[in-house]
């Protein structure tokens, strides 16, 4: 009979989102996940191979959480509750959008994916490449480039652009850029729903 695990992959993956957002990418090392976790080294190899399967899951984690009430919100037909989605996520998720939005896959997972991680991160590309094109083509009836490109530019490159300064000085973004990216989102798209 098999003991319990003291420490839950969890709390693995939050200390690594944990230091990452405190600190940038490169502190997290798999000697300060255990630190922070207060576990022995061993412990965090034992349930990730490396630093980049631990990182790996951790971006997995931030995109799928920022992605699913985007893309349920986008099937819906609501493209300004879509882009306003980026500052309301922004607001409740601080340690979570540093990462997101300040780093690139690539600065935070340096090595090779294993299968089963670059499957889930191909997924959730394909998932919301179709989102974006779904709703292109019920806005504009067609998904040329031009559509594509205004639909993510008001959904996605907008919102980015509103709430990154704010994330990179350690600040909630105000509620005022709401109206802007509504603004720009109904001038982009040219409806008001």
């Amino acid at each position: 009979m098999g003991r319990n695990a003291q420490f839950k992959n969890e709390e693995f993956i939050d200390a690594a989102l944990k230091i990452a957002a405190d600190h940038g990418p490169a502190a997290v090392t798999i000697a300060a996940v255990a630190r922070e976790v207060g576990a022995p080294v061993g412990s965090v190899y034992h349930r990730f191979l490396s630093r980049d399967v631990l990182m790996a899951e951790v971006w997995l984690r931030v995109v799928v959480s920022f992605q699913e009430a985007f893309l349920a919100t986008l099937q819906k037909g609501e493209g300004i509750e879509a882009a306003l989605h980026t500052p309301r996520w922004v607001r409740q998720h601080s340690a979570e959008s540093r990462i997101l939005l300040l780093y690139r896959r690539e600065e935070l997972v340096t090595g090779a994916w294993p299968e089963d991680l670059r499957e889930r991160a191909l997924t959730i590309k394909r998932r919301l490449e179709g989102g974006i094109r779904n709703y292109a083509e019920r806005t504009f009836g067609k998904t040329g480039k031009e559509e594509i490109n205004r639909t993510v530019f008001a959904l996605i490159d907008v919102p980015y652009a509103a709430v990154v300064r704010y994330i990179r000085l350690g600040k909630k973004p105000p509620r005022s850029i709401d109206d802007y990216i509504m603004q720009t989102y109904f001038t982009i798209m040219g409806r008001k729903k």
